[in-house]
């Protein structure tokens, strides 16, 4: 058995970080706390990522295609999907990034408009 703290994983802006390679692990997962206004620019990866919001709202944008999430939603990007996200409420944004791989793998999009 493996026991991870969340509060003792990486921080990367505006998340902790349990990157699957270095658990022994298939997945790589984020756990998000963003302020209202923020989120990632647009970006895709060569494997699917899901979204599970568990408090605040969002607002989604994957291929092209805007949604207003809240928590209790669940967002798929499939692999290669561009995909970006920014808090929309006035309350932190909680979720969880699940990445269906052991690392990252980001292609960040930042001359295309969301």
């Amino acid at each position: 058995m493996q026991i991870v703290k969340r509060d003792q994983l990486p921080w990367s802006e505006i998340a902790h970080e349990l990157v699957g390679a270095e658990h022994g692990l298939e997945i790589t997962i984020l756990f998000v706390e963003a302020p209202p206004g923020r989120g990632p620019k647009l970006h895709r990866h060569p494997y699917p990522e899901v979204f599970v919001i568990q408090q605040g709202e969002a607002r989604f944008t994957v291929n092209g295609e805007h949604a207003d999430v809240r928590a209790g939603d669940i967002v798929v990007a499939h692999a290669h999907e561009a995909h970006a996200f920014v808090n929309s409420g006035t309350e932190t944004l909680r979720q969880v990034d699940i990445h269906l791989s052991a690392t990252f793998s980001t292609e960040w999009l930042d001359d295309q408009a969301v």
